[in-house]
């Protein structure tokens, strides 16, 4: 009942659509890993494992929001290098960066080298796909929880209620869109080499900002975001202006 009491107010209603709007953002990232992990599996395990690999993420999701106390605890610092506290926090923040850079940067390779079609189908396997859709999302989950929390400190405060039900709900309709758009978005990017290439180069921008937030360097993610969205509209005049060619040579 207590959802249902902050959320028929004015201000859990705004606060519930503008987190499930920020999840979805933030979840922009994590359906980019996800087509382009998938694609490495046959087609018919490519929808299972994205749909199950989710399932888990959300599950995943639930039960960190369930541990929000010993998150935000996890601030606390463990030991210093150079002067350089490091906390639990970073040391998430720093393997998920290093893995998302190298993953990537794999993945790149491949794709020059024309190895990542036939050569490399049927060698990951699906568990080891979900595996790793699972372990992304625990370091993308630390990222967007804290911005929850920090958002709906305020509405606490003010309503009386506890707002961790708001994010709840905003953290499960954002999975069941991811859901609903990972396979039009996965077959998009990976019909598209260009656009994966454009991808796989925003994940690796992406790893590198983990990174830098371990070591307490914070990089607004807005900027990466319209980086990406002003190539891919580069990106899409390019393939727009060769398929006119093509039909000028065709006439």
């Amino acid at each position: 009942m207590d959802f249902f009491n902050l959320l028929f107010t004015w201000d859990g209603f705004v606060y519930f659509i503008i987190l499930s709007l920020l999840e979805i953002v933030l979840g922009i990232d994590n359906i980019i890993f996800i087509s382009i992990i998938t694609d490495r599996l046959e087609k018919t395990e490519q929808r299972k494992a994205r749909n199950l690999g989710l399932t888990l993420a959300l599950l995943v999701r639930l039960v960190l929001l369930a541990l929000v106390s010993w998150i935000m605890g996890m601030e606390s610092e463990l030991f210093a290098i150079f002067g350089q506290e490091i906390s639990g926090q970073d040391l998430v923040l720093l393997g998920g960066g290093l893995f998302l850079i190298y993953k990537s940067t794999t993945e790149m390779h491949s794709s020059v080298s024309g190895h990542d079609e036939n050569v490399s189908k049927g060698k990951q396997t699906l568990r080891g796909v979900i595996t790793q859709i699972v372990l992304i999302d625990i370091v993308f989950s630390f990222d967007s929880i804290i911005t929850a929390i920090g958002m709906t400190n305020g509405l606490g405060e003010s309503s009386g209620h506890n707002p961790i039900v708001i994010i709840y709900a905003a953290v499960i309709v954002s999975m069941i869109v991811m859901m609903l758009f990972a396979k039009p978005i996965s077959d998009f990017i990976n019909d598209r080499p260009t656009i994966k290439m454009i991808a796989l180069g925003f994940l690796v921008t992406i790893g590198v900002i983990l990174v830098a937030e371990a070591f307490d360097q914070h990089i607004p993610k807005g900027y990466i975001y319209f980086a990406m969205v002003y190539s891919l509209i580069v990106e899409f005049l390019n393939i727009r202006m060769r398929k006119n060619r093509e039909k000028k040579t065709q006439e």
